[in-house]
C-alpha cells in the first residue's frame, strides 16, 4: 500500500522512453499544437526548482492537447553559446566545450527524472557544428541583402566580461550579464540592421496574444516618435546645417541655444572654426569615461562647453543661438543634436539656469482664466527669473509671432508646413530603436563567415564552405584590446580570398549569445535536415508556435530579435508566418524560503534533485502548479511541498482501497458523485486553457475530499475520469494506478474527457453583488449567467438600487458565476 515514488517513476520513464508515446509524427491529418519552452543556458550547476516551474506548465499543457486529439510539437534543446557559458567555463577554469557538455548532461538528467514529455529525437544545441552552419547562412542572407554591415561605433563595452553589448545588454548603465558598469569605446563591429523592421515590429504587435506589459516594453524599447525633421544653418564657413529632430515643433519660437552630443560628427568637421577646440576636445574625452546612466540622470548637475566661433540660426525666426556640446544627450538618440526649449523641457531648464543662458515662455497652460484675446506680454517681459520649472504640457503659444493664440497642437502642424515650405523642415519619424551590435570580442560563439581581402575587401564565405567551425584552443580568456582570443590563431586566421584567391584573413569577432536562439524554434521542425534549415513543408505544418513560455526577461532582447530574424526569413519567403510567436505566456519567479532570488552565493538554491529524492517528480510537479499563480512571482514553502505530498499519498491509498474493494462488489456511482467529477472535469477543462493551473490542484483536493467522505458513492467510472483528468500532473502515478485497474495501455493515450453540461448547469450557485467593492448583496443563482444577465439581476434588487440613486454607473467587473462589481462615478 506503500507509495513507492522511486520505483514507481524509474519504471513508468523506462516504459514511455520505449514505447517512444512523446515522439512526435509530421505532417500528420491532425490538428498541430506547438507547444514551445525557452530553451536553458547549460551555464551553471544545473536547474533550480524555479526553472522547473515552466517546464512544468508546457508539459501539463502538451500532455493535455495530446489528449485531446492533437499532433503536439514538444522539443527541448540547448542555448550553449555566448557569455553565459564562457563565463561559467572561464570561473571554473575548464574549457567552454568541456562544461557545456557536462552541464548539457546534467539538465538533461533533471528533466528526464521530471517525467517531461519532450520528443528528444528533435534535441538540438546551437554548439553543434550542424546546427549553428545554418545560423552562418543566415547570417550571410542578412549580408546579402545588405542587412548586416560593418562600422567604427562607439559601443557599450563591458570591461568585466571585456566586450562589446548591444544597447538591449545594457540595463540602468550596467551590463545585464555581470552588472559591471559599462563604458563606451570605438571600435569596428558588425551590425545588423534591425532598425529597418521598426515599424513591423511595432505594428504587428497587435496580432499576437502576449501579456500587455510584454508588448509594451517592446513598444518603448523601439520608441516610435512622429515629429520633425527641422535644419539650423551656422554661422560657419562652409554654411553647414545642424539636423534636429523635435516631436514639439510648436516650441521652436523658445530655442535659446541648440546642444551637440560630445560624439556628434559636426565637431571634428568644424574643427577648424571652433575658437576653443581643445576645451572642447577635453570635454569630450571626459564624456567617454562616463557610463550612459551617468550621463542622463535627471539628478546629476549638468555639464558642457559652449562651441565658440560658430552660432546656429534659429530658422522660425533668424535669430543667432550658441551651440554647445553637452553629455545628456546621446549620439543615438535623433539626429545626436537638440534644439534646446529650457522654459518647456526640464532638462533644458536646468542648463539654462546654470549657464545663464534666455528662458523665453512660448506656451501658456490653457485653463478657464486664459483668454483669446488677452494683451500677451512680450519677449522683453519675459525672464528666467519668472519661471521656477518648465511647463512641459500643452497649451496655448504666446511669444511666438505670427502663431500667437494658436492651440499648440495646430500650431505643430502650421509651423512645420511654414519651414517646410523654406525647406528648412519635413515630417519625420523617429526611433528610439538602434541598429542591433552583432560582434562579440569573444571566443564561445558562433564564427562570422567573413574573409577580410586587402584586394576585395569584405567577402562572405560561400554556403559550400558552410559551418566554418569554431577552433579548439586552449587559451580562450578575452583579450581585453578589443580583439578577440581568435585572432591570436594564426593558422585559421589566415586564409584564402573565396573570390581572387589571394591573401586574406578571417573575421575574428564571434556572433552574440543571441544568434542561435533567433531562430531555433523552427529547428525543431526539421533538426535532421543538412540540405536547408527547414524544410517548407514541415514548416508551414507546424508554425507559428502555439504557445511559448519563458520568463519575462526576455522582453527586449531573444523575443526582439527573433521577430527580427523571423520578419526577414518571411522576406525571403522562408518562413510562412509574419510572427513566430502566436501565444506567449511569462513565467513568474520562484522565490526562495528567504523571499529571495535563489542563487548559489546566497545559499538559498532549492535543487530539484532533493524533492524528487525525497518527495517524487510528481509531488515536485504538483507542487510547482499548487503554489500560486503561474505568472506571479511566488515563495518556495518547505511545508507546502509535505502537504502536496499528502495529498498524492492520499490518492495513491483512496484508489488502492477501491480496487480491493471492487473485486469483492460492484460500486456503482451516485448521481451526485458523477455531477461531482463532472464539475472537475469542468473546472479543469477552463483552468488548464487560461492556465490557472493552482486552482486545478485545489479542485482536485476538493474532490477528493468529496470522495473520501463520501466511499460509498464513488464508482469506477469516476476513479477513471479522476485518474485521466490528473494524468497531466501526476503522470507516475496516475499511470501505475491505471495499470492497477487493469488496463494495458498507457493512461497518456487515453482521449481528453468532456464533461455533461446537463449534469451541472441547474447548480444553484451563490453570487455576489459589490458597489465600488464592498459587498452589498447576495443571490442564489443558476450556472453559465451571463454578464448581461447579471447586470439586470443586479439592477432589479432593492438592496442595490439605494446605492445607485443618482450615480451613474462607469463600469461593470464580472467574474463569472462569482460577482459582479459596479463601479459608480
Amino acid at each position: 500500500m506503500t507509495y513507492n515514488h522511486k520505483k514507481i517513476e524509474r519504471k513508468w520513464q523506462k516504459y514511455w522512453q520505449k514505447k517512444g508515446i512523446y515522439k512526435t509524427k509530421d505532417l500528420s491529418k491532425k490538428p498541430k499544437f506547438y507547444c514551445l519552452d525557452m530553451f536553458p543556458y547549460p551555464s551553471g550547476y544545473g536547474l533550480h526548482v524555479g526553472h522547473f516551474k515552466g517546464y512544468v506548465v508546457t508539459d501539463v499543457f502538451s500532455r493535455v492537447k495530446r489528449m485531446e486529439g492533437f499532433n503536439v510539437l514538444h522539443p527541448m534543446g540547448w542555448d550553449a553559446f555566448g557569455l553565459p557559458a564562457e563565463n561559467y567555463a572561464l570561473k571554473t577554469g575548464i574549457h567552454p566545450a568541456i562544461t557545456t557538455k557536462k552541464n548539457i548532461l546534467k539538465i538533461k538528467k533533471q528533466m528526464e527524472k521530471a517525467g517531461f514529455s519532450y520528443d528528444w529525437s528533435r534535441e538540438i544545441n546551437t554548439t553543434d557544428s550542424k546546427y549553428y552552419k545554418w545560423t552562418q547562412w543566415i547570417f550571410l542572407k542578412l549580408f546579402e541583402k545588405g542587412l548586416a554591415y560593418e562600422a567604427v561605433l562607439p559601443i557599450n563595452w563591458c570591461p568585466s566580461c571585456k566586450t562589446g553589448l548591444a544597447n538591449e545588454e545594457v540595463v540602468n548603465g550596467k551590463c545585464d550579464r555581470c552588472g559591471a558598469e559599462v563604458t563606451k569605446k570605438d571600435l569596428k563591429q558588425w551590425v545588423l540592421k534591425i532598425t529597418a523592421y521598426a515599424d513591423r515590429l511595432l505594428k504587428d504587435l497587435d496580432e499576437i496574444d502576449w501579456p500587455e506589459k510584454i508588448k509594451e516594453m517592446q513598444r518603448n524599447w523601439i520608441g516610435r516618435s512622429e515629429g520633425w525633421a527641422i535644419k539650423f544653418n551656422t554661422t560657419s564657413k562652409t554654411k553647414k546645417q545642424i539636423g534636429v529632430f523635435t516631436t514639439r515643433i510648436d516650441t521652436l519660437f523658445g530655442c535659446t541655444y541648440l546642444v551637440l552630443s560630445p560624439e556628434h560628427n559636426l565637431i571634428e568637421e568644424l574643427k577648424e572654426e571652433i575658437e576653443n577646440f581643445e576645451e572642447v576636445k577635453n570635454y569630450i574625452e571626459k564624456a567617454k569615461s562616463k557610463t550612459e546612466k551617468e550621463r542622463i540622470s535627471e539628478q546629476k548637475e549638468k555639464t558642457g562647453v559652449e562651441i565658440k566661433g560658430i552660432k546656429a540660426i534659429n530658422p522660425i525666426n533668424e535669430k543667432e543661438i550658441p551651440i554647445f556640446v553637452a553629455d545628456y544627450v546621446l549620439v543615438y538618440y535623433g539626429t545626436g543634436a537638440i534644439m534646446a526649449v529650457p522654459a518647456h523641457d526640464q532638462r533644458d531648464f536646468d542648463f539654462a539656469k546654470k549657464f545663464n543662458l534666455p528662458i523665453i515662455k512660448v506656451i501658456e497652460p490653457l485653463n478657464k482664466e486664459t483668454k483669446k484675446d488677452q494683451e500677451i506680454s512680450s519677449i522683453e517681459n519675459i525672464t528666467k527669473l519668472e519661471i521656477e520649472k518648465a511647463y512641459e504640457a500643452e497649451g496655448v503659444l504666446i511669444n511666438s509671432g505670427n502663431f500667437n493664440k494658436i492651440l499648440s497642437k495646430t500650431a505643430r502642424e502650421k509651423i512645420g508646413e511654414y519651414l517646410a515650405q523654406k525647406g528648412l523642415a519635413k515630417k519625420s519619424v523617429c526611433y528610439k530603436l538602434r541598429d542591433w551590435i552583432f560582434s562579440r570580442q569573444r571566443y564561445w560563439g558562433e564564427p562570422i563567415p567573413i574573409v577580410h581581402c586587402p584586394k576585395c575587401g569584405v567577402v562572405p564565405l560561400s554556403e559550400k564552405e558552410l559551418p566554418l567551425k569554431l577552433p579548439k584552443i586552449k587559451k580562450y580568456q578575452p583579450s581585453g584590446t578589443g580583439d578577440s582570443p581568435l585572432a591570436t590563431i594564426e593558422k585559421w586566421v589566415n586564409t584564402k580570398c573565396p573570390k581572387c584567391k589571394g591573401k586574406a584573413k578571417r573575421e575574428t569577432n564571434t556572433m552574440p549569445q543571441w544568434a542561435g536562439s533567433c531562430w531555433y524554434y523552427l529547428r525543431y521542425i526539421d533538426s535532421k535536415n543538412q540540405k536547408v534549415f527547414v524544410s517548407s513543408k514541415k514548416e508551414s505544418y507546424w508554425m507559428p508556435v502555439d504557445l511559448y513560455v519563458g520568463g519575462a526577461e526576455h522582453a527586449v532582447l531573444h523575443l526582439l530579435y527573433a521577430r527580427f530574424w523571423h520578419k526577414f526569413l518571411y522576406d525571403l519567403k522562408l518562413v510562412s508566418t509574419k510572427e513566430p510567436f502566436l501565444k506567449l505566456r511569462n513565467v513568474g519567479l520562484v522565490l526562495s524560503f528567504d523571499g529571495q532570488k535563489m542563487s548559489k552565493s546566497k545559499g538559498n538554491v532549492i535543487s530539484p534533485d532533493e524533492i524528487i529524492k525525497k518527495y517524487g517528480a510528481d509531488t515536485l510537479r504538483v507542487y510547482e502548479m499548487f503554489m500560486g499563480p503561474f505568472e506571479q512571482a511566488i515563495f518556495w514553502s518547505n511545508e507546502g511541498i509535505k502537504g502536496v505530498f499528502r495529498f498524492l499519498n492520499k490518492v495513491w491509498t483512496f484508489i488502492l482501497e477501491y480496487i480491493k474493494e471492487s473485486k469483492n462488489k460492484n460500486v456503482k456511482s451516485s448521481f451526485r458523485a458523477i455531477k461531482e467529477v463532472h464539475k472537475l472535469n469542468k473546472k479543469v477543462d477552463e483552468d488548464v486553457r487560461s492556465m490557472k493551473f493552482n486552482t486545478a490542484i485545489s479542485a482536485f483536493m476538493e474532490f477528493l475530499n468529496f470522495a473520501l467522505q463520501n466511499k460509498k458513492e464513488v464508482g469506477r467510472d469516476t476513479i477513471e475520469r479522476f485518474l485521466v483528468l490528473f494524468a497531466p500532473f501526476s503522470p507516475h502515478l496516475t499511470e501505475e494506478l491505471w495499470h492497477k485497474m487493469g488496463y494495458k495501455s498507457s493512461i497518456h493515450s487515453q482521449k481528453w474527457p468532456k464533461y455533461d453540461a446537463n449534469l451541472i448547469k441547474d447548480e444553484k450557485k451563490i453570487f455576489i453583488i459589490q458597489v465600488n467593492g464592498k459587498l452589498r448583496d447576495k443571490v442564489e443563482i443558476k450556472s453559465g449567467i451571463s454578464k448581461e444577465e447579471a447586470e439586470k439581476l443586479a439592477f432589479s434588487r432593492e438592496k442595490i438600487k439605494k446605492w445607485m440613486e443618482g450615480k451613474k454607473i462607469r463600469k461593470t467587473i464580472f467574474v463569472p458565476e462569482r460577482l459582479i462589481n459596479l463601479i459608480l462615478e
